[in-house]
């Protein structure tokens, strides 16, 4: 397993960008000004954004796992891709961030993955989803309204 950073043609892992951000134009937002960062096992098997919100706060802006390889072949999952991006972004940024935060929405499938990682709740942006997507986004079975902000002290 590798961690790669990728400095030109972010563009090429937009299939795997659409998995964890469903709106294209959202992803245009941040992902040039971001740092991208994708993980190889055999092949891609995931990708994060970072980005610099300025006062020592590290944002994840698109953290994703390729699911379809993985529903298809079950010795792939659970594999911990996506914690082990987050661990390399944690050591990499420690000393240069204060904060690394996350926002999501507010999904059982979705926070308690960041809670175990050790974020909590920091605040929450009202009607998030619904002022900034074209569609109603679901995760797990759950219309999302409002982006949460999870922080971890770097």
């Amino acid at each position: 397993m590798q961690i790669i950073k990728v400095t030109s043609n972010k563009k090429q892992y937009l299939p795997l960008l659409l998995l964890a951000d469903e709106e294209e134009a959202m992803i245009d937002r941040y992902l040039e000004r971001g740092t991208m960062y994708v993980l190889e096992d055999g092949g891609v098997k995931a990708e994060c954004v970072v980005t610099d919100e300025g006062n020592g706060v590290l944002e994840l802006k698109n953290i994703a796992v390729e699911i379809k390889s993985l529903a298809t072949l079950p010795q792939f999952q659970r594999r911990g891709y996506a914690k082990a991006l987050i661990n390399f972004i944690e050591a990499k940024y420690k000393g240069r961030f204060k904060i690394l935060q996350a926002g999501t929405g507010d999904s059982p499938a979705t926070v308690p993955f960041y809670q175990k990682l050790g974020f909590v709740r920091s605040h929450i942006i009202k009607n998030f989803f619904a002022d900034n997507y074209s569609h109603p986004i679901y995760d797990g079975g759950v219309l999302l309204k409002d982006m949460v902000y999870l922080r971890k002290q770097l």
